[in-house]
């Protein structure tokens, strides 16, 4: 890893001559790139890469758009948590050419599990929670290890409410604004990409921050939706024997299928959200996150081409 930035600021207020050797490191780097976004491009949009260890990393690219265009691929990708990473896999990572890995943790998340990347990639800490005293993730996880506690909590539906609740924050929250604002300003600025975002599981603050990008490039609501479902085949696999064990011990089975996984009422809260409040993606973009309609044009320029 090369360094680690904090934007968390709401919680803790020449041309230069290569000589042969360097020519073929870059070649080969370029390379190895270019075989990745190859081989991204056989695999339908939306899909797993395949990486065992980060199950949930996936390339947003490939999804066309209202007016025709392709969303371009081997510029962004959505995943889990980047820990306990495989040497195998995380080869695989390096071969993706990431500049940066954008992590939307809480401290209390990332704390305990910090990112593990390619020692060129630069970690990027975007606490989108951070105004959320006693946000949920990390109380989440401790409650999965007392399922009478967790019944109580959320038994009876109370889960799926508390994330419409969250979801809504992910669009009203002063923190998750001042974040997310960031997030795009930098995923629109060609020099810091090839550039991954993530959170826990890969499906809620990123869940958002992937289906609000490809909105605003103009993928159709549906195949936002669909990107967004596919969270629950990547993500509730890697956790089955905890559920299991969660429901021997006397745990409601749908506690954790909804702690772990996704629902289409979840992000329909976002938009919800969203359009009370700004009408339109472009005036969320505009007036929520002071990216005004020039820097919107960029971003759109940025990821849509022609197929």
């Amino acid at each position: 890893m090369k360094l680690t930035i904090s934007t968390a600021s709401a919680r803790s207020n020449s041309t230069w001559i290569l000589g042969p050797a360097l020519l073929a490191v870059f070649a080969l780097v370029s390379g190895n790139v270019l075989i990745a976004v190859r081989a991204a491009e056989q695999t339908p949009p939306g899909r797993s890469l395949g990486i065992k260890s980060v199950p949930n990393l996936r390339d947003l690219g490939g999804y066309k758009t209202r007016d025709g265009r392709t969303v371009k691929r081997g510029l962004v990708y959505r995943c889990n948590q980047l820990y306990h990473v495989s040497p195998e896999d995380m080869q695989k990572i390096a071969r993706l050419g990431l500049k940066n890995s954008f992590d939307l943790r809480t401290f209390e998340e990332r704390q305990p599990k910090p990112d593990e990347v390619p020692p060129e990639v630069s970690v990027v800490w975007l606490d989108v929670l951070a105004g959320a005293p006693g946000a949920g993730p990390a109380q989440n996880e401790r409650l999965m290890q007392n399922p009478k506690e967790a019944n109580k909590v959320f038994g009876g539906g109370k889960a799926d409410e508390g994330f419409k609740a969250s979801y809504r924050q992910f669009v009203s929250l002063p923190s998750a604004r001042h974040e997310f604002r960031k997030l795009f300003l930098m995923l629109g600025d060609e020099n810091e990409l090839p550039a991954a975002f993530h959170c826990t599981t890969g499906k809620d603050r990123t869940g958002w921050a992937a289906a609000a990008l490809l909105t605003l490039l103009g993928v159709p609501k549906e195949k936002v939706m669909e990107d967004y479902l596919r969270s629950n085949a990547y993500v509730i696999p890697m956790y089955q024997e905890v559920v299991d064990k969660f429901v021997e011990a006397g745990g409601e089975r749908e506690i954790p299928m909804t702690l772990l996984g996704v629902k289409q009422s979840f992000l329909e809260a976002a938009f919800d959200e969203m359009e009370k409040e700004y009408g339109t993606i472009e005036k969320y973009f505009s007036e929520g996150l002071g990216i005004d309609a020039a820097r919107q044009k960029v971003i759109r320029d940025l990821y849509l081409g022609q197929e």
